[in-house]
């Protein structure tokens, strides 16, 4: 049986101040930093059997790959399918926003601008269906956002509106799924 393992990319500032990422392009805190190396190190001496790293193009995750192979010896590319949702006019409005969870239950919304879940989606569900085709050759870890672990956990659970619009992992927490 095949899997795949995901992990949200270290703090960022704006994690810090409580907004919405999203695709704006936000740096890792020290703590961010300090969290992806901790994860190499958990993960280089845990005996998972990655043999590949893909990671988002947004800076937050690809500098939290790059401390996880650093670290670990394990190759890493970047994969454009990884990037995080575009929240439209939510980006770098608060996290804990009443409009903004209320939004998250419309999946065709494109939030102003940005990108709707269904959208998100296709893309995140595509690229799962190309790594379960290798998943009897190759393991994967992703590093990426919240709202792609949300999709990623939506393709292997079944998952009510609420249940989705609430899901969330911390940063540097790994997640495991079986094809």
């Amino acid at each position: 049986m095949g899997q795949v393992y995901f992990t949200r990319h270290g703090q960022t500032v704006w994690n810090v101040e409580n907004k919405i990422c999203g695709a704006t392009d936000i740096e890792l805190t020290e703590l961010g930093h300090q969290q992806a190396i901790t994860l190499g190190e958990e993960l280089k001496h845990s005996g998972i059997p990655i043999d590949e790293i893909l990671y988002s193009p947004l800076v937050r995750a690809a500098e939290t790959a790059r401390h996880i192979s650093e670290i670990t010896g394990i190759p890493m590319h970047m994969e454009p399918r990884l990037k995080e949702q575009n929240f439209g006019r939510y980006e770098s409005t608060p996290r804990d926003g009443a409009e903004f969870a209320e939004m998250k239950t419309h999946f065709i919304d494109h939030f102003g601008g940005g990108e709707t879940m269904l959208h998100l989606a296709q893309r995140i569900y595509n690229l799962l269906d190309d790594i379960k085709a290798e998943s009897d050759r190759k393991t994967y870890l992703l590093v990426a956002h919240n709202g792609i672990a949300r999709v990623i956990h939506s393709y292997f659970y079944d998952m009510g509106n609420e249940e989705y619009a609430h899901f969330g992992i911390r940063n540097c927490e790994v997640r495991k799924y079986e094809f």
